[in-house]
């Protein structure tokens, strides 16, 4: 379509579009974007198309080709809206059931929070567009680099919120994710970016027949791409350094309580909830290949460390058992003349005695504290318990006869960064201890589950993980799901897992190496072309014509 002009307007001294075709035009630039967001709804779970994501953000990338970066972002901005609104859908139940926050301000919420995750999309169709017009064979490579500074940045910025980032979508994908080794999650991104930008250029140049010019930057993205694949391909083919001999194997058993959430902190249901995790321990320790029981977070219908008698018999269900036995328990304290909460973690072993104790590092903002409090006095938390948590400061590494392992609490586990930290202190396993019933029967459960995947590639190490509602999995080192529960059922399962001895992986190691070079080389690009503007002064952008 050619945007007609029909004389000039002598207060805005400029153009004047015919009111109609503006119409058109933005109804032809949002139904891309609008459809971009509904592609990426679909990669993530539950619907785990995961093919799509290597053209998703193909219809937004073309809706925005040559426009100014004023209007790309407004686009992003709606692309990114539409996507999180979906993929973001179940906070409101969050809210309303367990938060007691009214629908009209539950919502208001949700709206807030896709606005500001939607808006990192709004930017980065800004840079993609500026990088269309500036550096048009460059941009193969700039656009892929400014999405991965922009997914870190969102999981840094205000406590960090790295949810749905578009790596994840891959999780079920094993060659492709095995490059997260060395880059973690980020990899992954960066590689999908590069196929949805080869995609739009071809599209772009078979139109309007200029191949040629893009012929050498292609060939360059595609060997890297194959690079990634037939990496995966190797890995997976490969025995990750197996020693010999081999170590111990460790058989663990997970629990899942599938207690509602609305009754767990209830005093009347505190005998009911006890005595079915006591059964199921039961149950598990009469099998001869367990050697590690797990509850889920916050397991304990009582405070472990604060109420005498209830740790009496839990040490004794432990003695009972014959076993250690990891469980979730708040921890109340008074520190500094006021209330506090630890989200803690308690290992026992079958000599009644507290072998270990974790105290959750990385809070939930809204869950178990509130920010900004003095401006958002009207909130509560969602969690049940004296005063606002507070964070632990300790990377602790519990050990059974069999190996050294870390307790990752929940939220905490969707962070590579803080992962690799207690693999770097030495442990050889992971336990994943969570409470999804807040999620309700929605995509949450699966998309938590997801990222847990890609944490044990970039470590290289197996991970368990303990849900009081689903889902518990176990997770070998290769992002293998080798089991895992539905959700909102009473069960448990066992597996033998084999304690990494193997030397740290280049992420374990190293960490966000890759993400710094990919803000590195987005800083570079905007310096260079405001260096540019600099030199040549201040000229407006070249206008565009669509058709």
């Amino acid at each position: 379509m050619i945007c007609r002009y029909d004389g000039v307007d002598a207060d805005a001294g400029g153009p004047r579009i015919h009111v109609h075709h503006k119409h058109s035009m933005i109804l032809r630039a949002s139904l891309p974007c609008l459809l971009s967001g509904t592609l990426l709804i679909l990669i993530f779970p539950w619907y785990d198309v995961e093919w799509l994501a290597w053209v998703a953000l193909v219809p937004l990338l073309m809706a925005t080709y040559g426009v100014r970066p004023r209007a790309a972002l407004g686009w992003g901005w709606l692309c990114g809206g539409v996507a999180y609104l979906g993929i973001l859908r179940w906070i409101p139940h969050t809210m309303i059931h367990y938060g007691g926050v009214p629908v009209a301000a539950s919502y208001g919420v949700l709206v807030l929070l896709v606005a500001y995750v939607g808006l990192y999309m709004g930017v980065f169709a800004a840079g993609w567009t500026w990088g269309v017009r500036q550096w048009p064979r460059g941009v193969l490579l700039f656009a892929p680099a400014l999405w991965v500074a922009l997914e870190w940045v969102r999981a840094q910025a205000l406590s960090g919120f790295p949810w749905a980032s578009l790596g994840y979508s891959q999780y079920l994908n094993r060659p492709l994710i095995q490059v997260a080794e060395l880059t973690s999650v980020y990899g992954i991104s960066f590689a999908l970016v590069l196929g949805n930008v080869m995609v739009t250029q071809l599209l772009r140049t078979a139109k309007h027949r200029a191949w040629r010019a893009m012929v050498l930057p292609w060939a360059l993205a595609a060997s890297g791409l194959l690079a990634i694949g037939g990496f995966g391909v190797w890995r997976l083919q490969t025995d990750w350094a197996a020693p010999t001999p081999s170590p111990p194997a460790v058989g663990v058993a997970l629990l899942q309580g599938n207690i509602p959430q609305d009754q767990k902190w209830d005093a009347a249901s505190r005998e009911r909830i006890f005595g079915i995790y006591s059964a199921l321990t039961r149950q598990a320790a009469a099998e001869p290949d367990v050697d590690l029981i797990v509850w889920p977070e916050a397991a304990t219908p009582f405070l472990f460390a604060n109420e005498p008698a209830y740790r009496a018999r839990q040490l004794l269900l432990a003695q009972e058992a014959g076993r250690p036995l990891l469980f979730g328990s708040p921890t109340y304290s008074r520190e500094d003349n006021q209330d506090v909460m630890y989200n803690s973690a308690f290992l026992v072993g079958p000599e009644a005695t507290v072998l270990g104790r974790y105290d959750k590092i990385h809070l939930v903002p809204f869950g178990e504290y509130i920010p900004l409090r003095r401006l958002l006095f009207f909130l509560d938390k969602l969690v049940v318990g004296i005063g606002d948590f507070r964070s632990g400061e300790a990377y602790t590494v519990m050990a059974v006869p069999q190996g050294r392992f870390s307790v990752l609490i929940c939220f905490e586990v969707i962070f590579p960064d803080l992962v690799r930290h207690f693999v770097r202190h030495g442990a050889q396993f992971l336990v994943n201890i969570t409470n999804d019933a807040w999620f309700g029967y929605s995509p949450a459960s699966y998309q938590h589950l997801s990222m847990v995947v890609l944490r044990a590639v970039e470590n290289r190490v197996p991970i368990v993980r303990a849900a009081n509602t689903g889902i518990s999995a176990v997770i070998d080192p290769n992002g293998r799901l080798v089991q895992q529960t539905d959700l909102f059922v009473r069960t448990w399962i066992k597996e033998r897992i084999i304690p990494a001895t193997s030397p740290e992986t280049f992420y374990t190691r190293f960490g966000d190496l890759f993400a710094y070079s990919c803000l590195l080389l987005s800083a570079l690009g905007l310096g260079w072309w405001a260096g540019k503007r600099f030199r040549r002064g201040d000229e407006p952008m070249p206008a565009v014509t669509r058709r």
